[in-house]
């Protein structure tokens, strides 16, 4: 039997759920089209704050608005 991998990245344009609750490096991942591996290399290198919940890492949805709000003040800052 073999085993699809289809890509789970939202169409884009489309609305990104955000939850009250901390996220788990895969959900931030799907919200952010990222894959979970640079996620929580972001995690480790601090470029998104998370905190270690027994073996995973949560990350707060005011975290995720804080790194993209980062990142579009860099993108910003970068267009001529």
């Amino acid at each position: 039997r073999t085993i699809s991998r289809r890509s789970s990245k939202p169409p884009v344009g489309s609305p990104i759920t955000v939850r009250a609750e901390p996220s788990l490096t895969v959900e931030v991942a799907e919200m952010l089209g990222y894959g979970p591996t640079k996620v929580r290399m972001m995690c480790i290198s601090g470029d998104l704050r998370s905190l270690k919940d027994g073996g995973s890492r949560r990350i707060l949805p005011a975290w995720v608005d804080e790194y993209v709000a980062k990142r579009a003040a860099e993108a910003e800052a970068d267009w001529p």
